[in-house]
């Protein structure tokens, strides 16, 4: 497993994050073997948000399994994020709920503190002023070691930084061979031809790398954004061929492709695997073995459905 030093946050972390968003589907016994599974393959590093599952039932399933596993709360980096509440069909970053959403997130995971909060999408009625004595609070209590955001522009993040005290080291954005928005616009600039020449997000990839925020690649293999899996999908003929061609190289899956195609960038991305089948986490860790080469990543990239302009 590749492992990754965080400029300003957290060092030896897994390239690779296991995702629990889908942790609830699973009993405790099984949640435990799935994450007795991620750590023997070299993943240290959980994802959580308090949106998963029903009352957070996925950080309090990982909370119930975690004891079952024999691992230490020091072998594995957990992270959550808070914020969106669709139950109450609003996003809210005030320090209340902030704080609140942590205390709940402590309570469920069965921890003392979380390694890593992150801001989940944006409030519209965000006060950074807020945000900074909620972090701070944190902080000063050791309940949260690390902050993030997710889903995030780059002005949104200039304003938190404004008033936030402690160092913004992650930004959990949606990157994949099919959801590639984060460097379309840059290679069709001024390309009236096709729409990948739009900016849709005020180049927060290039300003998270001038800025050493680490990105967090979330779906890294769906269509959309819960559409399913492209790799073996019908709708995908030419991408799953060359996944094909350069797996054979490598020795490994077409799933591991795709996750390789993303850790080839030299944002030096983490990817997130939000699979609970062990064989198919197995499959994306595999990508970590793989340093495709400049040609093979372009070939990918146009197999996706893009084109040099």
């Amino acid at each position: 497993m590749d492992m990754l030093n965080v400029k300003n946050g957290p060092q030896n972390v897994s390239r690779i994050i296991m995702g629990c968003m889908r942790m609830p589907a699973l009993s405790v016994d099984d949640a435990a073997r799935m994450i007795a599974t991620a750590s023997e393959l070299g993943i240290n590093f959980f994802d959580h948000a308090t949106c998963y599952g029903e009352n957070g039932e996925a950080e309090k399933r990982f909370g119930d399994a975690f004891p079952k596993t024999g691992l230490k709360r020091e072998d594995v980096f957990l992270q959550s994020k808070c914020g969106l509440h669709f139950d109450r069909k609003e996003f809210d970053w005030s320090k209340q709920d902030i704080l609140e959403s942590v205390e709940g997130s402590l309570a469920r995971l069965k921890t003392d503190h979380l390694d890593a909060l992150l801001l989940h999408r944006p409030d519209l009625l965000f006060d950074p002023e807020e945000i900074a004595e909620a972090f701070d609070k944190l902080y000063s209590e050791g309940k949260v070691l690390h902050f993030g955001i997710s889903n995030v522009m780059p002005y949104q993040i200039e304003l938190l930084k404004k008033y936030v005290k402690q160092p913004l080291v992650f930004n959990q954005l949606q990157f994949s061979l099919d959801q590639s928005q984060l460097i379309d616009s840059a290679l069709y600039l001024n390309n009236k031809t096709t729409d990948r020449s739009i900016d849709r997000d005020n180049g927060v990839l290039d300003y998270c790398r001038l800025h050493e925020i680490t990105v967090q690649a979330w779906s890294p293999l769906q269509i959309g954004m819960f559409k399913g899996c492209f790799v073996d999908h019908p709708d995908f003929p030419e991408l799953n061929e060359v996944l094909g061609r350069i797996g054979e190289t490598y020795g490994v899956s077409k799933t591991a492709i795709a996750i390789a195609w993303i850790l080839r960038h030299p944002a030096k991305m983490q990817a997130i695997a939000g699979t609970m089948n062990p064989d198919h986490l197995r499959d994306i860790c595999d990508a970590t073995k793989v340093n495709l080469t400049h040609n093979e990543w372009y070939q990918l990239y146009l197999a996706s459905g893009k084109f040099l302009p």
